[in-house]
């Protein structure tokens, strides 16, 4: 794995710890755990430091804290989150203004507003980008795979 671009660290590694659990002493499994985290320029040192001792217990701990939010995700994780927050907004913001722009508005009026709540996620994030998001407050989903901010939001 060379980039993960709009994947999440954190996903990548609990997907990982089954397979490292099988085969600790694998060193093919800790080494793309170990490209993965090189790759993202990380901050996490305590991270850095169990990667490179290769401990699957204390691993095994950090995805944890991370899944109950208890620990504060990689920095690649929240830009990530952050920016998909982002194109969330944007799209339910354009998909609102479509509607409220449609026809039968007449040009001298006011207009009318938008009944929309909900939009699909852009497509260019993956699910767990958007799981994290509900998972966090962030985001509401609904059972037709579109997701809303929530009261407030």
């Amino acid at each position: 794995m060379a980039k993960l671009n709009n994947d999440l660290l954190s996903h990548f590694l609990e997907e990982l710890l089954p397979k490292l659990a099988a085969a600790p002493d694998d060193s093919s499994l800790w080494d793309s755990a170990k490209r993965a985290f090189a790759s993202e320029e990380q901050e996490d040192e305590e991270l850095e430091l169990v990667l490179e001792a290769e401990d699957l217990e204390l691993l095994t701990e950090i995805v944890e804290a991370w899944k109950k939010d208890q620990r504060v995700l990689p920095a690649h994780d929240r830009l990530t989150l952050k920016r998909a927050l982002k194109s969330f907004r944007k799209r339910l913001k354009l998909t609102m203004l479509d509607d409220a722009s449609g026809l039968g508005v007449g040009p001298m009026s006011g207009g009318r507003g938008s009944d929309i709540v909900g939009v699909a996620p852009p497509e260019h994030y993956p699910k767990e980008v958007w799981a994290t998001l509900v998972r966090q407050g962030r985001l509401v989903a609904d059972r037709w795979g579109t997701y809303e901010l929530p009261p407030g939001g």
